[in-house]
């Protein structure tokens, strides 16, 4: 079974992944997620990546992921790029995803794209308010990618949030299942397992 989880940058979407990882074990469950699909930026200068629109869907090499989430689903492993976020370049590394009895993939625009979004067994849509994401992602940018609070502002105001409004939030429709920020993750993890427990139970 494919769960996707979508919703803005700095939703929540990793914590729930967390959460429902904690709950059907590593050995039943694989993560894939779409950031390591953005396109390598190696052939542009150091300032023209940083002009590059990383919130756009043409940013992602989105048929790459289609490609192996349906391979994922369909029972074969893959091998998934490694993306370097302070260098805006694809590593020479790659990561073996093993196809498992549940697949949870988990990106800002899984349901702008029909052929991913078709592939989905159950899609999750996080929602919170645009202060809280903006809080969160400069939390996020400077801790673990090397960013300075002042630029992760620019690029949130420039791009993220205009791309959320054009790209993310009108597909939101398409999830099975909608999560307010005021749900208790741990509640939304134990009612999800239900929808995932039956793909893990059948190999069991």
């Amino acid at each position: 079974m494919t769960c996707g989880i979508s919703g803005g940058s700095g939703a929540g979407k990793t914590t729930l992944t967390r959460h429902l990882l904690e709950r059907l074990g590593d050995s039943d469950v694989s993560v894939l997620a779409f950031d390591a699909y953005y396109h390598d930026q190696g052939h542009l200068s150091p300032a023209d990546r940083s002009l590059v629109n990383y919130d756009h869907p043409d940013s992602l090499d989105h048929d790459l992921f289609a490609e192996h989430v349906e391979a994922l689903r369909s029972g074969s492993d893959v091998e998934s790029p490694v993306y370097d976020f302070a260098t805006h370049t694809r590593t020479n590394e790659i990561q073996r995803i093993e196809a498992r009895n549940v697949v949870i993939v988990e990106g800002i625009l899984l349901l702008s794209f029909p052929a991913i979004a078709d592939g989905l067994d159950l899609a999750v849509f996080i929602d919170v308010p645009e202060d809280v994401r903006l809080e969160r992602r400069i939390t996020r940018d400077v801790r673990e990618r090397g960013r300075v609070p002042a630029d992760v502002r620019r690029q949130f105001a420039d791009t993220v949030a205009p791309m959320h409004d054009t790209f993310v939030e009108p597909f939101r429709h398409l999830a099975h299942r909608t999560v307010a920020m005021h749900e208790d993750y741990n509640d939304v993890a134990d009612e999800l397992v239900f929808t995932l427990r039956p793909a893990r139970d059948l190999a069991g």
